[in-house]
């Protein structure tokens, strides 16, 4: 199992890694959520895969086994900036609660938006916890790379039960609420002690 962080930058030594991630994307939150996101050419994408974001891929013989989006709270293009800050600001059209968080959503350089999260389906379950801590390995790593010392997410509500088990220091952000098929929270997670 490897893990690789990919901007548009590198994406070129990496073969079909960059497609393949947006493919397991596709089957993570179209065909298996069903979640009404843009896709084009059998992989799912949005507004916010630009070359100010990065992207997580962990992956074995040629097969995405989970992936993360990392985005800086400080993106702009066009209208948008990132998920979350967009949401706040109805620019979403109300997919996402505008009162999903207890403050104004951040634009700091040191804290990045953790988006577009997901574990294959196939993954079978006994490898489930091993694929989630290479997640967290990367992602820490990653932003150690980029100056993160916070990431935001809108994420499931049961966090709280397994970002401890994996090395994160997490706190709400905002409001339990239903979003399309299951309930979800914004979290900041702490990556100021995972700096060294």
């Amino acid at each position: 199992m490897q893990t690789t962080t990919l901007s548009f930058s590198n994406l070129h030594n990496h073969g079909e890694l960059f497609a393949n991630l947006f493919r397991a994307r596709k089957q993570s939150f179209i065909i298996q959520k069903n979640w009404d996101l843009p896709e084009a050419d059998d992989m799912e994408f949005d507004q916010y895969d630009t070359p100010q974001s990065r992207w997580i891929a962990i992956h074995d013989k040629g097969d995405v086994l989970a992936g993360i989006r990392l985005t800086p709270t400080t993106a702009r293009c066009g209208i948008y900036s990132y998920m979350i800050r967009d949401a706040q600001k109805g620019i979403l059209g109300g997919s996402i609660p505008q009162d999903l968080l207890d403050e104004e959503a951040p634009v700091e350089e040191q804290t990045w938006e953790c988006s577009r999260v997901f574990v294959n389906h196939a993954i079978p379950q006994k490898l489930r916890r091993k694929v989630h801590f290479k997640m967290v390995e990367a992602m820490t790593g990653a932003a150690r790379e980029l100056g993160a010392t916070r990431l935001i997410a809108l994420t499931g509500a049961s966090w709280p039960r397994w970002y401890g088990r994996c090395g994160l220091d997490a706190v709400a952000m905002g409001r339990k609420m239903w979003i399309d098929d299951g309930e979800f929270q914004c979290v900041s997670i702490d990556l100021s002690d995972k700096m060294h």
